[in-house]
Order: C-alpha cells, then structure tokens, then sequence
C-alpha cells in the first residue's frame, strides 16, 4: 500500500494533481481545497489512499492524515464509495463533518452531491460512534495574519483549477465578507467555486 507521496508537482488539474517520484509522474485524486495548496513545479508531500478495482487502480490524495483518515472510515458506512467519501470532504471540511455526524445534522450532509436524506441517516446511524469528536483545529497552516494571504491562495488555487486571473479576482472579491477574523482557506476556496460555477 502505499502511504504517502512526496515529490515534485509537475501538474495540476480541475480533479487531481500529478506528483513526480523518482521520474514517474504519480497521478492523486484530490479534492479543490487539497489541489488549492499544490503549485506546479513546487515539492509536496501527501498522504495517500489506494481504492483497488477489477478494473482499475486508483490513488488518492490528501492535505494531512486526518483528512485521510476521515475518508478511509466514511467508506465503511454502507452506501459510501471512494467518490462520495471524496465529495463530503470536498463539501464539509473534517470538522464540520464530524460535527454533522455527532449532530445528527441530515441537512448539512445532504449538501454533499449524491448524498440524500436516507443516506445521511445511515452515515450518522452507522459513524456516529465512530467518527469521533471535531478537533477544533485551523486547517491549512494555521490564522494568516494579513488579509492578502488568504487572497493570494484561494486566487492561486482557482487559476490552478483553470479559472482566468479576472475570473478569480471577481470570486474572491465576492467571498472576502465571509473571510472574517481567522481565514479558512479551504471554506472560501469552496465558496468561491460555487460562485464561479453559478456564473
């Protein structure tokens, strides 16, 4: 199995991140608040997790072990495949997904596409023993103290994702009221793609 992944990005997509180890490039299905902290040509290490198919060998990658951890567990819930696992983490950072879960928050969970209320109702019934209790932790390196951190990110990870440089200026002009004392980088980057993709 392998563990981690370190090395070179030599690319970065909409859906995953292409890391170079020892001159093979290693491709990781990552979620947009995962890809957003990845810059081409920059080293990175992540955590991975390997979904063996009949058909199909597929790695995923992670921002940190916790994250990782959260995806291994919620594909225990029956119903939950590596897809779906993916997509709640894209939606709901671990915490808040943990708080939903110990909730009993069906609302908050159905937002995560592919998700529906009796769905939700199995994940909590099935995890809530399980998941264990929100870490409480600042995601993505901690507060950054001037307001242009979290700005250039969220900008970066959209162009990354594709987006034109206008594109995300707008974006992040229209989530920067949501920023508030302690930027969370990965809330707004998602609040963010969700502007872009109404547009």
């Amino acid at each position: 199995m392998i563990a981690f992944v370190q090395g070179r990005v030599a690319a970065v997509t909409l859906t995953s991140a292409v890391v170079e180890v020892g001159g093979v490039g290693i491709e990781l299905q990552c979620t947009p608040g995962t890809l957003a902290t990845l810059r081409t040509g920059q080293a990175a290490t992540l955590p991975t997790s390997m979904v063996v198919r009949e058909d199909s060998l597929t790695l995923f990658g992670f921002l940190d072990d916790d994250e990782k951890g959260l995806f291994e567990l919620l594909q225990t819930a029956s119903g939950v495949g590596p897809k779906v696992a993916q997509s709640m983490l894209a939606v709901l950072p671990p915490d808040d997904l943990r708080t939903a879960v110990a909730s009993e928050d069906v609302k908050t969970l159905t937002r995560v596409p592919g998700i529906g209320q009796k769905g939700a109702q199995r994940i909590i019934l099935e995890l809530k023993d399980r998941i264990g209790a929100p870490a409480s932790r600042q995601h993505a390196g901690g507060p950054v103290g001037a307001d242009e951190g979290w700005r250039d990110q969220v900008r970066q990870g959209l162009v990354g994702l594709g987006w034109s440089a206008k594109e995300a200026d707008k974006a992040v002009d229209t989530v920067a009221p949501e920023a508030g004392d302690r930027p969370d980088v990965g809330a707004l980057l998602r609040a963010a793609l969700r502007t872009l993709s109404k547009a």
